[in-house]
């Protein structure tokens, strides 16, 4: 199978559910800032092992959450790449959202309280998580846009994953000598 097939050549792509669109549709606007958020978690993995003093079983169970979330982004751009009425292989759950919200009471336990808003600074890791976090809070806002067609787990997963995000820099900047930057 080529990569490339020449079907996009003309601005038009084809939805899950077999709809011809435009590239500049809002649904695959949406999906391709999914797919971007996704490649913004692989750098911040990708860089995990550059200088963190945690122990073997912090560093697993962390990047098993990074890679779920990854998978689980497949399935966001599915929800996202589908119209109404066309079933959907993998569909978001509530389940997906309090695995996020688990992992999210789990870290924040471990970190010194917020008092004021930190710059998005520090590991290499953290500053992709910090990126991350931004590029889902675009995909979200281009999924709102979507409406009512969409599965609001879908939103709700996207939303609750920024916030794991933001956590997640914090967390992971806890293990490095670097320090949270407070404005």
């Amino acid at each position: 199978m080529r990569i490339y097939t020449r079907a996009g050549d003309e601005g038009e792509t084809v939805l899950a559910s077999g709809e011809k669109v435009s590239k500049n549709d809002l649904r695959v606007e949406a999906y391709g800032t999914v797919d971007e958020a996704n490649a913004v978690i692989g750098v911040a993995i990708s860089t995990i092992d550059q200088g963190l003093t945690w122990s073997l079983s912090d560093r697993k169970v962390f990047l098993n959450c990074m890679v779920d979330i990854q998978k689980k982004l497949f399935h966001v751009g599915s929800e996202l790449s589908t119209t109404e009425g066309t079933q959907v292989a993998w569909p978001i759950v509530q389940q997906d959202i309090k695995t996020l919200e688990e992992a999210i009471d789990q870290w924040e336990e471990q970190l010194p309280a917020l008092k004021q808003f930190i710059l998005p600074s520090g590991h290499p890791s953290t500053t992709a998580l910090h990126h991350a976090r931004t590029v889902v809070r675009r995909a979200e806002r281009r999924a709102v846009s979507i409406g009512a067609a969409l599965n609001p787990l879908a939103v709700q997963y996207l939303n609750r994953l920024s916030d794991l995000l933001f956590v997640a820099a914090r967390y992971v900047n806890t293990f490095s000598a670097y320090d949270e930057k407070k404005l």
